[in-house]
Order: structure tokens, then C-alpha cells, then sequence
């Protein structure tokens, strides 16, 4: 059984405190079944998007996968999560900062 959006996000932020590392959730979506971006940022300013998995390249177990989206610069960003919002509004974007945020994000195998 899949775990709801809210409680995915909060236990994301509380693993990237506990690491010594931050998190930010700079927009709540829906709390069941809201989509979940994670904009994980380096110092420096240089940033990763990750999106959600395609049902296809998720996994039987019900937890929650993630794949690397291209965004360029913060314009990019911006114009994808506006994009996203005139989809589906009810989802979530979570703001990280860590040097491996692949330690905490589940990535689909392609």
C-alpha cells in the first residue's frame, strides 16, 4: 500500500535533518495522493528537478519513485511547476539542500 503524499514529504524532511542536511516544503499539494516534486539544490546554487515516476517505471511495492527532469536554470524551473500547476494543482514541491540527494530520493529504473 502506497503512503500518503503528506507523510512521504514529512518523512523526507525529517531523514534530511536528522543527516544534518535541510528541507523546505515550499508548496503543499493534496495530502493523499498529491504529486511530489523535489527541487534538490547544491551549494553553490546549482539545482537537480526530480518529478514523479510514470506508473510504468514504478514499482509493485506501492513506494513512491522519482526520475530526473530537465530544468536548465530557475526560469526552466519555474515555467515546469507552472506548467504542473495548470495540470493538476493539488501537488507538492518539496526544497532540498544536500550534497546526495539520491540518498534520499527512490529512483525508477529506465
Amino acid at each position: 500500500m502506497r503512503i500518503t503524499s503528506e507523510l512521504h514529504v514529512a518523512q523526507l524532511v525529517r531523514r534530511l535533518f536528522a543527516a544534518g542536511d535541510f528541507a523546505v516544503v515550499a508548496r503543499r499539494g493534496a495530502d493523499q495522493a498529491g504529486a511530489i516534486f523535489i527541487v534538490a539544490r547544491q551549494p553553490g546554487g546549482a539545482f537537480q528537478l526530480y518529478g514523479p515516476a510514470p506508473q510504468s517505471l514504478s514499482e509493485e511495492s506501492g513506494e513512491r519513485r522519482f526520475v530526473l527532469e530537465p530544468a536548465a536554470d530557475e526560469a526552466a524551473l519555474e515555467a515546469r511547476l507552472a506548467r504542473e500547476a495548470r495540470f493538476d494543482p493539488d501537488f507538492w514541491v518539496v526544497e532540498i539542500e544536500t550534497r546526495d540527494p539520491e540518498a534520499f530520493i527512490d529512483l525508477a529504473a529506465e
